[in-house]
Parts: C-alpha cells; sequence; structure tokens
C-alpha cells in the first residue's frame, strides 16, 4: 500500500508555518489485522456529507470539507482551524478486494475496511500423493536364491 497527499496540502501549510491537523492532510493509520486492512483517517469537525470516498484502479481517494461558517462583519482575532477542502490517495496494491471496501465514520474518524483478497491470504500447500516404500527384503530375498 502507498500512500500519497495532495502536494498542495504539505506545500502550503509549511509555507504558512502551519503543523499538524486537516492542513498537512488527513492523519491516517493503516494496519493488517488478520484477513482486512484497516485505515483510520481523522477527520476532525467534517460533516459526514461532505465526505466522498472512491477507488479507481486500485487508488483509494478521501475528500472531505470542513467549512467555516464566517459571516460578514466578523472580526477575526485568530483563525488556527484548517478548513476548505481536503484530499489523501491511497494506492492500493492488486492484493486486496477495492470492490468490498466498507466505510464508517464516527467522531470525528473515518474508518475504512479493505479485505485482503483470497489469492493473497497464506495457505497451506499440500505436498501430492506418497510413493508406496519399495520392499527391499524382496529384492534381497531374490539376489540370496540366485547366489
Amino acid at each position: 500500500m502507498y500512500m500519497q497527499n495532495d502536494p498542495f496540502d504539505q506545500l502550503f501549510p509549511r509555507l504558512l508555518g502551519r503543523t499538524g491537523g486537516l492542513g498537512t492532510g488527513m492523519a491516517m493509520d493503516a494496519y493488517r489485522r488478520g484477513d482486512d486492512v484497516w485505515i483510520h483517517l481523522d477527520l476532525p469537525g467534517v460533516a459526514e456529507h461532505s465526505i466522498d470516498v472512491s477507488v479507481e484502479r486500485n487508488v483509494l481517494t478521501v475528500t472531505a470539507e470542513r467549512e467555516w461558517y464566517r459571516e460578514d462583519g466578523d472580526q477575526v482575532y485568530l483563525a488556527e482551524r484548517p478548513h476548505g477542502s481536503f484530499r489523501r490517495q491511497i494506492h492500493l496494491g492488486q492484493s486486496l478486494e477495492v470492490d468490498a471496501i466498507e466505510a464508517s465514520f464516527d467522531g470525528g474518524v473515518l474508518t475504512l475496511r479493505v479485505p485482503v483478497a483470497a489469492e493473497a491470504k497464506p495457505r497451506k500447500v499440500e505436498i501430492g500423493g506418497r510413493r508406496e516404500a519399495i520392499d527391499v527384503s524382496s529384492s534381497e530375498s531374490s539376489s540370496e536364491s540366485s547366489s
């Protein structure tokens, strides 16, 4: 699995001196547990309806939008919380079942479960048919009788 952020998600926050949060992309954990790969993306303050998850050619793309409802006449003293549109791409290997991805969103965390493809799971290889043992005693007895 290969992760990629939109390059602008990384460039502009660095130029502006921001670190952490959505400004540097979506913080993510990814791991395999049993027959599934689990991906957790932090999306604090994002409404579930603004999240879009899609897969095309084994590239998982997550986009989200965090809005700031500023009104005319607001006097802003500090604006550190990132807002706007965010995107994260994850290149999934051929060993995952991209058609069976499940997603849930709870407490500002998007959780994706990606099943591992059957052909990528470890399997035991049985050893082919057993050969019958060669009866050494019959060949010894036949050589003894010929002497």
